[in-house]
């Protein structure tokens, strides 16, 4: 994502590879030229290093976010869409002459049924699952989903009225049953299905399905219908999730009639159908990472990429969403006042060393806080100037110092223009630990940096370490100091050599004409250097050591009734 700060100037912030970098939220980054391999070593007088390739990231407009969300939106207009007969012909294509069999898709389509109510319905909030599942191969993806969805966490039944007794359906039976997961009769579930259900999977029929709906799926498709004009009298109803056809929808006009299924997701499998045209329900994800080249030339398919390892990805716009209604009921261990260890450093340890045994992604990464020596908001120090309003010769002079101003800023030092405030911006930013003992908490940065600048004049800074799968945190203040040359030669030198290029080159803080003009110094400093073991270590470039002063340890707990230490 590109973006332009102000509108005469294009900004490129460059940044150290020290900064962790979140699958969720990145612009673009230069190819890692180093690929270390992982290692869970751990040496409390100095962190292992834990490299990361150079980040090239382009700054965007004040308030704009940007990047890619764990489940990539798509744009549903660039997508290409089947008819049935087409659907068919990909599954028979795809059964024949490539050479998957009925068990592999069924699979493949099942576990990205899961991951996509998993990617939106927390089994925190939505638990209780129900799969309504026909006879086909559509009920078997169902199936498939209900086992996964048990091993998410998730608590699912399956009503499986009309059962296929072909081995691969059996085998499926024999699975949920081994997990103890109720298989419920029409006659056993409730009239009313949002009393006893969160999310209710419609897996009754596919694209190959023809007619009406027979008994009892009839009735079921009604049960499904009728949650709505519950919803409208009295109470919230359990979500809707159909899999890839919903069931009574035509498979190329949709819901005919107006009056069918809506369903709240839709997760369309290998390639959308027709119909999905016309859902307009909040989440619509497509699933099924199998679709070869040969398919995609042959009908010419325009599918969506899939992030990551992800077996889904959504489509289109993903809804609008109240921010005052997001919230996570934190379900933790309770941390009593004899639990916490009597050394603040050993309790940091402890909850550290649970981090890295919960194979958290960076748990050495922590948020710097910083703010200049006077300490206040950005834009503060002007309204003192302005009050009271100068007059006679002193209003002269207060224009002449604007004009001067206005010079400094925009011509003697333009790279100044924003940073000519920042002294006096509290600011943060994520940076990584790289060593921790009795004298304090080690990072290492450019010495030149707007944090640095402000460590100079207040030599004073808060850390914030935040490890979301345990639900802690753990907030660090004190005083700072560079450590030594020693301290900092030796850790530069333990760094991948493309991490060492990338420190001579970037010059954080400052306005550079283009990632371009980066990457051409960053070679010029590989061919320099290509000959010689030992690349020096640039005087801007150092760490320095947080003495702490003050710890604050935080647990999530139930109804935000959480447990802190200080």
């Amino acid at each position: 994502m590109r973006g332009v700060l102000g509108k005469s100037r294009k900004m490129i912030c460059s940044l150290l590879s020290q900064a962790p970098v979140s699958p969720a939220y990145y612009y673009r980054s230069s190819p890692s030229i180093y690929k270390p391999k992982p290692s869970n070593r751990f040496s409390w007088g100095f962190l292992a290093p834990i490299p990361s390739p150079a980040i090239r990231v382009f700054c965007s407009k004040p308030g704009e976010v940007g990047g890619l969300m764990a489940s990539s939106v798509q744009n549903q207009g660039s997508i290409s869409y089947l008819t049935q007969r087409e659907a068919a012909e990909v599954d028979e294509t795809l059964m024949g002459p490539l050479g998957f069999s009925v068990d592999q898709l069924m699979e493949l389509a099942g576990l990205s049924v899961a991951t996509s109510i998993a990617e939106v319905y927390k089994p925190s909030e939505y638990n209780r699952v129900l799969a309504i599942c026909g006879p086909g191969n559509n009920g078997g993806d169902g199936l498939v989903a209900a086992r996964h969805l048990y091993h998410f966490g998730y608590k699912p039944f399956v009503c499986y009225p009309k059962r296929t007794q072909k081995p691969l359906y059996s085998g499926l039976v024999t699975q949920l049953e081994s997990l103890s997961i109720p298989f419920l009769s029409v006659d056993e579930l409730p009239m009313d299905l949002s009393k006893d259900f969160d999310i209710l999977v419609d897996a009754m029929f596919g694209f190959s399905f023809h007619g009406a709906p027979r008994p009892p799926f009839d009735d079921l498709i009604k049960k499904l219908i009728n949650l709505h004009y519950y919803e409208q009298v009295q109470r919230k109803s359990p979500v809707i999730v159909s899999v890839d056809i919903p069931s009574g929808w035509h498979v190329e006009e949709g819901d005919v009639g107006g009056d069918g299924i809506k369903p709240d997701m839709l997760v369309s499998l290998t390639a959308p159908k027709l119909c999905a045209k016309k859902f307009s329900g909040p989440h619509h994800f497509l699933g099924g990472r199998f679709v070869p080249p040969a398919i995609a030339e042959k009908y010419k398919l325009q599918l969506p990429q899939y992030p990551g390892m992800s077996m889904c990805v959504r489509i289109g716009k993903p809804p609008q969403i109240d921010i005052s209604a997001l919230r996570e009921n934190y379900i933790s261990p309770e941390f009593l006042e004899e639990q916490v260890e009597a050394d603040p450093l050993d309790q940091f340890r402890k909850w550290f060393e649970d981090a890295m045994a919960a194979n958290l992604k960076e748990p050495n990464a922590m948020a710097l806080s910083t703010t200049g020596k006077e300490g206040k908001p950005h834009g503060s120090e002007i309204r003192a100037l302005r009050a009271p309003a100068p007059n006679g010769i002193l209003k002269k002079i207060w224009k002449l110092f604007k004009l001067w101003l206005n010079f400094l800023k925009n011509f003697a030092f333009p790279s100044t223009k924003y940073d000519i405030h920042a002294c006096y911006l509290s600011s943060s930013r994520m940076v990584l630990l790289k060593g921790v003992d009795k004298d304090g908490f080690v990072w290492f940065t450019n010495y030149e940096s707007q944090k640095a600048r402000q460590l100079s004049e207040n030599p004073h800074a808060a850390l914030l370490f935040y490890w979301d799968g345990l639900n802690r945190q753990v907030r660090v203040e004190g005083s700072v100091e560079k450590v030594s040359d020693e301290e900092s030669e030796q850790y530069f030198h333990s760094r991948p050599r493309g991490s060492q290029l990338g420190a001579i080159v970037s010059k954080q803080s400052t306005v550079v004409p283009g990632r371009l003009v980066l990457h051409q110094q960053y070679k010029e400093l590989e061919e320099k250097y290509s000959k010689e073991s030992l690349i020096p270590k640039p005087k801007y470039w150092g760490g320095y050591r947080l003495k702490p002063e003050r710890f604050e340890f935080w647990q999530g707990q139930p109804s935000r009734l959480h447990d802190r230490v200080l």
